[in-house]
C-alpha cells in the first residue's frame, strides 16, 4: 500500500532536478510526437482520452453529486424539482462552486493526482517537478430554471503583455460532453496569433478585470479573430478524457441544452521552478487555510476566505474546511509546492 501523508506532518525539503527541461514552444509549426501534444501544439488545445479510467471518472461524477446532497438542503440527484437554488450550495451561473474549502476535498485532490492526468502535464514540460493549482469545480446542472443567463465571456487567461507560452490549463470531464451537453468552447489554433492580435488591439479599451492574467475580447476583438477565419467549437469528451490549453487559446464554457449534468474538476500544473520561493509559501499558507487559487499554480492570487454568499448574505451553510480532509499519498503532496519551500539557514 503506497504511503500517506497527512496535511500536518512536515515533509523535508525536495531537491530539483539539474537537468534542464525542454518543455513544448506551442507555436504551432508541425510536430511528430505521435500523442496529444501534436493536437495542442497546432490547435492551442487537446483531448487525452482516458486519462482516468471511466469507472474511476463515474465514481468522481457519484461523489460530485454525493458533495451536493451532502449539504442537506434538499437536493436529491434523482428528483428534478430539487434542482433549486435553494436546495443547493451556491452555484454561480457558470457553473462554478468557489466557496465552502471545496478546492481540497479529497475527491478533488484524488483526481489532481491520478496518473493520467499528471503524466500529460510532465509531458508537455518535460519536467517531473510540478505544482497544481487549487482550483474550483464545474457543476452545471441540467434543466435549471433557477439561474442567470450563462452569456459567452470570450476571454484568454493570460496577461496580453507577457508573450509566448506559459501555462497549460485542464479540466477532467466527469459526465459525457457531447455537442450540446455544455462545456468548453475553443477558438481553435487563435494561440499562434496571440502577440500579433494584442499589438493589433493595443489602442482597444480593455474589459475590466480583477487580475491582470485575464483578458476579455471585445466586439472588435472577435471581429479581428474572425476575418483570419479562426472559428469557434464545442470540445467534446467523454467521462475520463482530460482537455488540455493553452492560456493564450480564446474560451469560455456554455450550459448544458440536454438533459445531462456537466460535471468537471480543473487541473492545472506548471514547473515549480517557475515560482518563486515567496509564491511556494503563500502556496502553504492557502493549503494549509483550505482556500483556493485561480488556475495558476504559483498562486499569485489566493482566494480570502471561503466563505460563499447567498443572496448578498453569508450562506450559512458555509463552512471552512472540507467535508473531507485530504490524506495525500507522497507524490500528490508534492503537487501542493510545499516540499519545494527551501529551509531558512
Amino acid at each position: 500500500m503506497a504511503s500517506t501523508i497527512t496535511i500536518t506532518q512536515t515533509q523535508p525539503t525536495v531537491t530539483l532536478s539539474a537537468a534542464p527541461s525542454k518543455r513544448m514552444d506551442l507555436d504551432g509549426k508541425p510536430t511528430s510526437f505521435g500523442d496529444f501534444r501534436d493536437d495542442l501544439n497546432r490547435d492551442g488545445f487537446a483531448v487525452i482520452k482516458g486519462a482516468v479510467p471511466q469507472d474511476r471518472a463515474k465514481a468522481y461524477s457519484n461523489k460530485i453529486y454525493s458533495y451536493l446532497e451532502g449539504f442537506g438542503l434538499g437536493y436529491d440527484r434523482y428528483d428534478e424539482s430539487t434542482k433549486l437554488k435553494s436546495k443547493l450550495p451556491v452555484i454561480n451561473e457558470k457553473g462554478m462552486i468557489m466557496g465552502y474549502g471545496i478546492c481540497h476535498e479529497q475527491f478533488v485532490w484524488d483526481i489532481r493526482g491520478e496518473p493520467g492526468v499528471v503524466e500529460a502535464f510532465e509531458k508537455v514540460y518535460d519536467d517531473k517537478d510540478l505544482i497544481v493549482s487549487f482550483d474550483v469545480i464545474n457543476t452545471q446542472l441540467a434543466n435549471r430554471t433557477d439561474m442567470p443567463e450563462n452569456k459567452p465571456w470570450p476571454h484568454q487567461d493570460q496577461d496580453p503583455r507577457k508573450h509566448g507560452f506559459r501555462c497549460l490549463q485542464g479540466l477532467v470531464n466527469l459526465n459525457p460532453s457531447g455537442p450540446n451537453d455544455g462545456g468548453l468552447i475553443v477558438c481553435r489554433g487563435a494561440h499562434v496569433v496571440s502577440e500579433e492580435f494584442h499589438n493589433a488591439m493595443a489602442d482597444e479599451p480593455r474589459i475590466p478585470a480583477w487580475t491582470p492574467e485575464w483578458y476579455g475580447f471585445t466586439e472588435n476583438g472577435l471581429k479581428w479573430l474572425e476575418e483570419r477565419g479562426y472559428k469557434w467549437e464545442k470540445v467534446c469528451a467523454e467521462p475520463g478524457d482530460l482537455i488540455v490549453w493553452d492560456s493564450r487559446t480564446p474560451h469560455y464554457n456554455v450550459p448544458t441544452k440536454t438533459n445531462q449534468d456537466r460535471f468537471a474538476v480543473y487541473t492545472c500544473f506548471m514547473p515549480v521552478q517557475d515560482a518563486t520561493q515567496e509564491d511556494l509559501i503563500r502556496k502553504k499558507e492557502a493549503f494549509e487555510k483550505r482556500l483556493g487559487t485561480t488556475h495558476w499554480p504559483n498562486a499569485k492570487h489566493v482566494a480570502g476566505s471561503n466563505v460563499a454568499m447567498r443572496d448578498g448574505k453569508p450562506d450559512p451553510a458555509n463552512r471552512d474546511l472540507p467535508l473531507e480532509e485530504p490524506v495525500l499519498s507522497e507524490r500528490v503532496y508534492k503537487l501542493t509546492g510545499i516540499p519545494y519551500i527551501k529551509a531558512e539557514a
